[in-house]
C-alpha cells in the first residue's frame, strides 16, 4: 500500500491498527504479572497512585516493544495465518508511522517511570524493551532454535519491574517469580510452534519443531514443564505464600504436566493447541493464586 493510500485512512482506523500492533491481549498478562509483583512487594495494598502510574508506564513500554516486534517481523508475519492480519504485514501501517508512535509511547512510559517511580525501574524496563525488541526479535529469533529460551528473559521481567516500582530494590522474591515465567516461556511457545510448524518453516524461522522435529520439541516441553513446576513451589519455601497458593498451584502444575506428558506419548496438533491455551490459563491463575493467598 502506498503512502497516499495510507494517508486517506481515517485517523481512528490507523490508531486502532496501531493498538492491535501493541498486542493488547499479550500485554494484559504482562501488566497483570507486574501488578502482582507490586502487591507482593508491599504490606497491605500498594499506594494506589504509584500502583496506577507504574502499571501505565510498564504497559506503554511493553506496547511499544510489541509494535516494534511487528514492524521488524512484517515480512515474516505476512506468511503466517496467525499474524498476516497485522497492519504492518498488510501494509496498512507504514514503517515510519509505526516507529514514530512506538517511540512516543515507549518514551512516555519511561518518562512516567523516571519522574514518578524510580530510576531502577526505568532502566530495567528499558533493558526489557531492548531485550525483546532488539536482542530477541532482530538477533535471536532468526538465528537459533533456542531463541525463545534466551529471549524469554525479557518476558519474565514484569513481576521484577512491579517489585522494584514499589521498593526501589531487587530481592530474591521477585527473582523467584522471574524464574517461574522464564521456565514457563519455552513450553508455552514451543506448543504453539509445534502446531504452527509449517508456517514457521515457510517463514524461514528456525523454531525448534522446524529444526529438530516435533518429538524432540515435546521432550523439551516436558523437561521445562517439570522445572517450571518445581520453580512454582519456591514462593512457598520463601514464605511469600502459603496454603491457598500451594493447593492451587499443585493442581495447575498437575494439569500442565499431564498435557506435556501426553504430547510426548501421543502428539497431535489438537493437543499442542490445547497445551498452548492451557499455558496461558496456567500463568494467569498462578499469579492470581499468589494474590488470593495474600488476601487470605
Amino acid at each position: 500500500m502506498n503512502t497516499a493510500t495510507l494517508r486517506t485512512q481515517p485517523l481512528a482506523r490507523r490508531l486502532a491498527d496501531f493498538f492491535e500492533l501493541c498486542k493488547p491481549r499479550v500485554n494484559t498478562l504482562i501488566v497483570f504479572t507486574a501488578m502482582i509483583g507490586m502487591f507482593l512487594a508491599t504490606p497491605g495494598f500498594p499506594p494506589m497512585a504509584r500502583f496506577i502510574v507504574a502499571s501505565l508506564g510498564i504497559a506503554l513500554v511493553a506496547g511499544a516493544a510489541a509494535a516494534i516486534n511487528c514492524l521488524v517481523e512484517r515480512t515474516v508475519d505476512a506468511h503466517m495465518a496467525r499474524t498476516r492480519g497485522r497492519a504492518t504485514a498488510r501494509g496498512t501501517a507504514s514503517a515510519a508511522e509505526t516507529l514514530t508512535l512506538s517511540m512516543l509511547m515507549g518514551g512516555a512510559g519511561l518518562w512516567l517511570l523516571h519522574v514518578f517511580i524510580n530510576d531502577l525501574t526505568l532502566w530495567l524496563t528499558l533493558a526489557t524493551f531492548l531485550g525483546y525488541a532488539v536482542i530477541y526479535t532482530v538477533i535471536l529469533k532468526p538465528a537459533t532454535p533456542m531463541n525463545i529460551v534466551i529471549g524469554g528473559a525479557s518476558g519474565a521481567m514484569p513481576p521484577v519491574l512491579g517489585w522494584t516500582a514499589m521498593t526501589g530494590s531487587i530481592g530474591v522474591e521477585p527473582l523467584a517469580l522471574f524464574l517461574i515465567i522464564f521456565l514457563w516461556t519455552p513450553p508455552h511457545f514451543w506448543a504453539l510452534a509445534c502446531y504452527r510448524r509449517e508456517e514457521y518453516a515457510r517463514a524461514g524461522l528456525p523454531m525448534l519443531p522446524v529444526t529438530h522435529g516435533v518429538g524432540f520439541t515435546c521432550q523439551h516441553i516436558l523437561l521445562y514443564t517439570v522445572m517450571m513446576a518445581a520453580a512454582s513451589l519456591i514462593p512457598v519455601s520463601l514464605g511469600m505464600s502459603g496454603g491457598v497458593y500451594l493447593a492451587l498451584v499443585v493442581v495447575l502444575d498437575l494439569g500442565f504436566l499431564l498435557l506435556a506428558a501426553a504430547l510426548v506419548r501421543h502428539y497431535s496438533d489438537v493437543l499442542a493447541r490445547l497445551t498452548f491455551r492451557y499455558s496461558i490459563l496456567y500463568l494467569t491463575l498462578l499469579f492470581a493464586a499468589l494474590f488470593l493467598d495474600r488476601l487470605f
